[in-house]
């Protein structure tokens, strides 16, 4: 049986360059050489122990890659075809599809834990930070790579730039809106070009490192917030004279973020979360106005499926979005332990790896 490398989840702080067999493809799969790759934040969740996976999966959700062996039920797509496949691979034929919330395809519960969704890759199954990724549900998942566009400039589509762009959607942010944006990491910075395009007048980005503000405001950000500089809420409420935002997208996964978005809100503000939580959240009673300023809260897990990946790319090659500076490091797959080493110590101005197997 043929071999492949791949990176493995093992245990706790342990995510290691190792050896599996190449998926077989069954009707509706297919199989695809990895061309290029990236690690999310939350496979170094996944590394820390703070999401559960089994022990021996291939980590991963955000491919590249080139159509190595189609399932016989597969049509309208060719062996050696570019694609990419979404972070979210829903099979299009569920209630939760059905229903418009494809993402939401297969929630299920393990180890007392809730199962988030249609995120197969590196979750539930094998992931995509490997030479092969099988791809479940081929003909609702593969969307081939328009030509002209680079493996980089469609790296984000899979899952960075749907999960940024979703937190303003979600947020149904509008045209003239203030939108405060709290962490300017990958899927922050998203946000802030998501917000721009669906026609926010005043957006406000949130952090510390100077690289990742010059970029925000690169991508559309009209005031860039530092929250060791002082409070980020009084802050906020100073650039909007006191009136608070109409949006605040959460992109990182703390109490604190989550807290200071929320005190940001105007009356009948939307509060659009973003983050991936390890730990129980607390609504303070005055920031939510004992439940009485409707105010709304809404999360959003990273919306994939063909058609989203087609029109993400759309936008990329239209030129209106360059996400390209993002990737600021490149890494063989080889020496994907180096990678995640840099990636979860955030060193070197790190903001995207590109992998390449």
């Amino acid at each position: 049986m043929a071999k492949m490398k791949a990176a493995i989840f093992i245990e706790k702080n342990r995510i290691v360059l190792g050896e599996k067999p190449v998926p077989e493809v069954g009707p509706l799969g297919a199989l695809l050489r990895v061309t290029t790759t990236t690690i999310c934040g939350t496979d170094v969740h996944i590394l820390k122990g703070e999401y559960p996976v089994e022990k021996g999966l291939t980590v991963g959700h955000e491919p590249v890659g080139i159509i190595e062996k189609l399932g016989s039920a597969v049509s309208g797509y060719q062996e050696g075809q570019r694609v990419i496949a979404g972070a979210i691979t829903p099979s299009g034929t569920t209630n939760a599809c059905m229903c418009g919330c494809g993402s939401q395809d297969g929630v299920g519960t393990r180890h007392g834990f809730k199962a988030t969704g249609g995120w197969k890759f590196g979750n539930i199954i094998d992931g995509c930070q490997a030479e092969y990724v099988l791809v479940p549900d081929a003909m609702a998942n593969l969307s081939p790579v328009p030509d002209g566009l680079t493996d980089e400039q469609v790296l984000m589509c899979p899952d960075i730039m749907s999960t940024g762009f979703s937190g303003a959607e979600s947020g149904k942010v509008r045209i003239g809106d203030m939108v405060a944006v709290f962490a300017l990491g990958p899927i922050g910075l998203c946000a802030v070009a998501g917000a721009k395009l669906m026609g926010a007048s005043t957006i406000i980005g949130v952090d510390t490192v100077p690289a990742r503000m010059k970029v925000a405001q690169a991508l559309g950000c009209d005031h860039v917030v530092d929250f060791k500089a002082g409070s980020p809420v009084e802050q906020i409420m100073e650039i909007t004279e006191g009136r608070g935002v109409d949006v605040a997208i959460e992109a990182l996964g703390t109490q604190s973020t989550f807290e200071s978005a929320l005190r940001v809100l105007r009356p009948g503000g939307t509060l659009s979360s973003l983050g991936v939580y390890s730990s129980d959240l607390r609504i303070p009673l005055d920031a939510f106005s004992a439940g009485l300023g409707d105010h709304r809260i809404v999360t959003t897990l990273c919306p994939g499926g063909k058609e989203r990946m087609r029109r993400l790319m759309g936008v990329v090659a239209s030129g209106r979005v360059d996400l390209k500076p993002l990737v600021t490091h490149h890494f063989s797959l080889d020496r994907i332990e180096d990678a995640y080493d840099l990636f979860a110590h955030q060193r070197d101005g790190v903001l995207k790896v590109a992998i390449r197997p």
